[in-house]
């Protein structure tokens, strides 16, 4: 019977230490923005997904492409249907590692660097970022900003709109994370 109990508590241990290396975020919030002398154009989604292994350090970031949405309902039809194709390409993504030192179980900011592949509208390319995780109470949240030139990613802007859309656009992505259950 003690051996029992004994393997019963060691199993839960083992499963929780495990559990506790796994982050998981279901609502992340991904923004961009472009600004050009004849428009501004923003546009925000709340469904992007994530998985953090602690242990490891790796990372996974995906979004729907269609899930984004814009002050104007034809500058969403067009980011859908001209330019990322999103019948096509349905997702960005993202998956990489964190290098900098973080601690899940002590309260704090940390400033960390992300480096990885970035797929977007099919095309993958190597990004390496700053960004900024904090721990509190048992939560895990991070945020960063950085640059994407949309000819990296193969993105064709049409000579009539050239002007109304930057060439790089701004990019900023929060997300809150719970230990995996």
């Amino acid at each position: 019977m003690r051996k029992l109990i004994f393997l019963i508590i060691l199993s839960l241990t083992v499963h929780i230490g495990f559990a506790q290396d796994i982050w998981i975020s279901k609502n992340a919030t991904v923004n961009f923005f472009s600004s050009t002398v004849v428009e501004d154009i923003e546009a925000k989604s709340n469904t992007g997904a994530s998985v953090i292994n602690a242990k490891n350090s790796e990372m996974i970031f995906k979004v729907s492409n269609t899930s984004f949405r814009f002050p104007k309902k034809l500058m969403e039809e067009h980011f859908n249907e001209n330019y990322m194709e999103s019948d096509k390409f349905p997702y960005s993504e993202f998956k990489g590692k964190i290098s900098g030192a973080f601690n899940t179980e002590k309260d704090g900011n940390y400033q960390v660097t992300v480096s990885g592949n970035l797929s977007i509208h099919g095309i993958t390319k190597a990004y390496s970022v700053p960004a900024t995780i904090s721990v509190a109470k048992g939560t895990l949240s991070a945020k960063t900003a950085f640059k994407i030139r949309i000819a990296d990613h193969g993105i064709k802007v049409p000579s009539l709109v050239f002007k109304n859309i930057a060439e790089t656009i701004d990019v900023k992505i929060q997300a809150s994370y719970l230990p995996k259950q």
